[in-house]
This record gives structure tokens, C-alpha cells and sequence, in this order.
């Protein structure tokens, strides 16, 4: 699978059934070239479509199954949402 595949999927958090979006950023370990984290915007501020300050990191482990169009990933989305460093 390529990464640009990859971006293309939505992420769903299999605990609660929450859409969390598509994935923008991939951090990888430079030594071993193996994926660390998945990184997905997250929610907007205003009405829901205007402004980010918060993205979902999220670790590679807590991937559960990468299908045809989803990603299923086991997490508790408060403690990976992070303020973005941008």
C-alpha cells in the first residue's frame, strides 16, 4: 500500500463509532522507516467547518484493521487530541 492510499482513508475509532477524518500526516521512525503515528485533523471550532487548532495523534498500534476505505483504530480520542505545534 502507498502512502497516498493511505491518506485517502477515513479513520473511524471502533470504541465509540466516531468518524475522526483522513489521515494528513504519517510520522515515521527514521532508523527502522516504520510507522510511529497517525496524524488527522481535529474537530473545527466555529459551526463545525471553520478553523483547527487540534489534531489526533495517534499511535500505530492502536490500528485494528486497514480496509478498502476505513481505517479501525481502538482509542480514547480525548487523550489523542493534541493542540497542533504549528
Amino acid at each position: 500500500m502507498r502512502i497516498c492510499e493511505l491518506r485517502e482513508k477515513e479513520v473511524v475509532n471502533v470504541c465509540d463509532g466516531e468518524r475522526l477524518g483522513n489521515i494528513c500526516d504519517i510520522d515515521f521512525e527514521e532508523r527502522t522507516g516504520r510507522i510511529c503515528t497517525l496524524v488527522i485533523p481535529g474537530p473545527c471550532k466555529i459551526f463545525g467547518i471553520i478553523g483547527r487548532d487540534s489534531e489526533y495523534l495517534i499511535p500505530y498500534e492502536c490500528v485494528k484493521r486497514i480496509g478498502a476505505d476505513v481505517v479501525l483504530v481502538e482509542i480514547e480520542a480525548a487523550k489523542c487530541l493534541h493542540k497542533c505545534e504549528w
